[in-house]
């Protein structure tokens, strides 16, 4: 079934403000982060604080010490994900492609523009430290948010062909 240009231009227009905002927010906080946190962590609520970290490696400081190689795959993904987006058909996917595209855009700046070795070698600003958990940053909870919201349109579209094909 073909949907009308205007819904694919909704759709894709969500997938890109989605992502630009995404990654707007998370190099704005990241550039607060770097300002503010210099002098130390900051404790919040709980065991939520502020701590200024930097992450050479994937999630969870996985692989650390191949930064290029990580950002290289990273690129790769990327591009994926953005062609996925750009093509959704529901209005949720393409939303969770935008948060998922932006969170890894956002984390590739990082890497294209901090210091670090080489090419792509920059290191990743994480700095929301729940003490329990790995540090993190808006981008990584972007990719997580969209990739809930990938799940949960995918269970939808299953349950709505469902739907479609018993009898009435």
């Amino acid at each position: 079934m073909d949907q009308a240009p205007s819904t694919r231009r909704g759709r894709r227009l969500a997938f890109l403000a989605t992502a630009a905002a995404v990654v707007a927010a998370d190099q704005l906080t990241k550039q607060l982060a770097l300002s503010e946190l210099a002098d130390g962590p900051v404790d919040l609520i709980g065991s939520l604080r502020l701590n200024l970290t930097f992450n050479d490696g994937a999630a969870f400081s996985i692989g650390s010490g191949r930064t290029t190689g990580i950002a290289l795959l990273a690129l790769a993904v990327s591009g994926v994900v953005a062609w996925l987006g750009l093509r959704a058909v529901r209005s949720m996917a393409a939303v969770g492609y935008g948060f998922v595209f932006g969170g890894a855009v956002g984390n590739l700046v990082d890497r294209a523009l901090r210091a670090g070795d080489g090419f792509l070698g920059g290191r990743v600003v994480d700095f929301v430290d729940l003490q329990w958990w790995a540090v993190f940053n808006l981008a990584d909870a972007a990719l997580w948010v969209g990739i809930g919201l990938l799940l949960v349109d995918a269970w939808r579209e299953q349950r709505d062909r469902v739907e479609a094909e018993e009898p009435s």
